[in-house]
């Protein structure tokens, strides 16, 4: 599958090395040029571009950037994208640490995906959100392994799940959906199920736990 990532930070740079390590075909971007991506891209075998080009021909686009700079990425950082694309958002809001306040989140009650949904232009799935950067490639184990890990999703699009599932255990995850987007709440900082180790049962229990009231060091 041809991937594209906007974001070489610590989950983005993780995540080409997962995603490439299973055969996916990637390409990743960051905010100061692919030349800077030369170490990683040789590494892992992704194809480091522009920001602008990450997107083009991708049937998956995750979208892997501090809350606060969506909104500041060009209008036309997904055209190119092959029909039907699914655009996977992994940031969280941390207001006082990083993002600083967003009004739609703290004053209309939205979730920070559909946030990030209505940024874009466009649906995305929530996901791997809630796991450390590091674990994603320390804590990965093969399908049916008694210590693999669970990962939520959430997301309105069934056939987008199901393809954010597939990837998810490529990298070495077992999932628990989450259900819908409005309800990703339950995967954000300050939740039972963020920052984690859960087997399936156990992230399923942690997102049942969850309030829908934000703590109070995540609130701006």
């Amino acid at each position: 599958m041809k991937i594209g990532i906007i974001g070489a930070g610590n989950i983005g740079g993780n995540l080409a090395r997962r995603l490439t390590a299973a055969g996916h075909d990637v390409a990743i971007a960051n905010s100061r040029g692919p030349e800077t991506l030369a170490d990683l891209a040789a590494e892992t075998g992704a194809t480091a571009v522009l920001a602008g080009d990450a997107a083009k021909d991708a049937e998956v686009v995750i979208v892997t950037i501090p809350l606060k700079t969506v909104a500041d990425l060009p209008d036309d950082i997904l055209a190119g994208r092959a029909p039907g694309v699914v655009v996977i958002d992994t940031n969280n809001y941390y207001p006082q640490q990083r993002d600083g306040r967003i009004d739609a989140i703290e004053d209309d009650g939205i979730t920070e995906s559909e946030w990030v949904s209505s940024q874009l232009g466009v649906p995305v799935v929530k996901a791997f959100n809630s796991i450390y950067a590091a674990n994603i490639v320390g804590h990965a184990r093969p399908s049916g392994a008694a210590d693999r890990l669970a990962l939520p999703i959430s997301g309105d699009d069934a056939d987008d799940k199901a393809t954010v599932t597939a990837l998810i255990d490529d990298v070495g995850f077992d999932v628990v959906d989450n259900g819908p987007l409005a309800e990703s709440w339950r995967q954000q900082p300050g939740t039972p199920a963020y920052g984690r180790d859960l087997d399936v049962d156990r992230l399923k229990q942690a997102l049942g736990e969850a309030s829908p009231e934000r703590p109070a060091d995540f609130r701006g």
